[in-house]
């Protein structure tokens, strides 16, 4: 028998656009008059599925559509989907901080959430009385909060601070603090979204380490969104996957970890990128080419990849720089490369530059670029994310003898030097 601790139902989520108020009035007036007569509020067939690159044809956009499924006790769920997916909304009706337009929510237990740094937390109270108040909220005790807070303190790392008020805490001791409660406190289903980003590297290690305590030892449910791929794998037991509002995946990690990253390439590698019709400064072409100049998007683990990079520069920004990124398929930052324009140029006009990338550098891998032109800490002249990918294939490097063994993204050639 399954022992399910969360169930949702046919939930869909509608918002309306445009100003707050502008015209609601009538709007919920046809919504009572529909009501008392018994029949279907009127507005609930009309609305855009919610997709932000298309022009909108109605006032109404549906945030989710239809959401079904199950979580068993102990199970870590993980949610994925890319921004405007419908994740953080899903997690709100979950966490009951809004309510959904249609359909129904089920739970077996007490629900603690973590949606944004300091959620829940009185700035204006200190890092300790911010404790037994989010104790208390979830229904337990002075002296079961008591007996936590030790522990509570030690993972937040908080306690030189713990008697300060929390609005002088950084964003980093806020997460800390709001997750160590959240964790400690012991809710049947902890329900986290993407604030874990805010901590450093050694916290995120923490956090996830024991969200896995808290799910295989104490039997505790987690629901958990992050677009750390490494993340999801390492914690979540099952996952589903968010398009448009829509669940359109449900079951293994893995595959649902595989699902989303080959509905994100967009169907398939990109080669080129073309924008001609730059005004000021700006990207104006980027391509991706091997030794002979042809445009490819696969290449050898020892073949050249070079960057063609054309840009138009205005004569206000001859003090601005050019980077791009290389990013690995579960979007980590693998390196970055930059330049400034006004050591290369003196005057306006259109420019052309040859990235060569290292050789023999990045492993078999699938990988996206992002180029950027900015004057750093002052403007952001044009942004282009992800918009290129490539995948280096095997093609009989020193790699092949792990098989499909993960080695990373980059291999470094270090100086070995014989002691003795």
């Amino acid at each position: 028998m399954k022992n399910i601790i969360l169930k949702a139902e046919n939930i869909s989520k509608q918002y309306r656009l445009g100003q707050v108020g502008m015209g609601s009035l009538s709007h919920d007036l046809n919504r009572w008059w529909h009501q008392v007569r018994g029949k279907e509020d009127p507005y609930l067939k009309i609305g855009d599925i919610n997709d932000r690159s298309t022009k909108a044809e109605s006032d109404y956009v549906w945030a989710l559509q239809e959401i079904n499924f199950e979580v068993e006790r102990g199970e870590v769920l993980g949610i994925i989907g890319k921004n405007g997916a419908g994740k953080s909304t899903l997690l709100k009706i979950l966490s009951r901080v809004t309510a959904p337009t249609t359909g129904s929510i089920k739970f077996g237990g007490r629900v603690a959430s973590l949606l944004e740094v300091g959620t829940g937390f009185n700035g204006e109270m200190t890092g300790r009385e911010n404790i037994y108040l989010n104790g208390a909220i979830l229904g337990m005790t002075k002296k079961e909060i008591a007996s936590k807070l030790d522990e509570i303190i030690e993972f937040s790392g908080c306690e030189r601070y713990i008697d300060t008020p929390v609005k002088r805490y950084s964003s980093g001791m806020y997460v800390r603090l709001a997750f160590a409660v959240a964790a400690f406190l012991e809710p049947e289903i902890l329900i986290i979204d993407e604030v874990l980003a805010v901590g450093d590297a050694e916290f995120q290690k923490k956090a996830i380490g024991k969200m896995q305590d808290i799910s295989r030892e104490g039997g505790r449910t987690v629901l958990f969104v992050s677009h750390n791929m490494a993340a999801i794998k390492q914690l979540c037991t099952k996952a589903i996957v968010l398009e448009y509002g829509s669940v359109v995946f449900e079951g293994n990690t893995s595959e649902g970890i595989d699902y989303y990253l080959q509905s994100n390439q967009y169907d398939g590698y990109v080669g080129t990128y073309i924008n001609e019709a730059i005004e000021e400064s700006g990207f104006i072409s980027l391509a991706i080419v091997d030794k002979n100049g042809a445009i490819r998007t696969e290449f050898g683990y020892d073949e050249l990849i070079t960057i063609k990079i054309r840009v138009q520069v205005v004569e206000k920004h001859l003090n601005s720089h050019l980077s791009f990124r290389v990013l690995d398929k579960n979007e980590r930052i693998i390196f970055t490369s930059e330049i400034k324009l006004i050591s290369e140029i003196d005057k306006e006009g259109v420019y052309e530059f040859d990235v060569d990338l290292p050789q023999q550098f990045l492993v078999p891998n699938k990988f996206n670029l992002t180029f950027g032109m900015h004057v750093p800490n002052v403007e952001l002249i044009d942004f282009l994310e992800e918009c290129l990918s490539f995948e280096i294939v095997e093609t009989g490097s020193d790699f092949h003898i792990y098989g499909s063994a993960d080695y990373g993204c980059v291999f470094v050639n270090c100086n070995w030097n014989l002691i003795k």
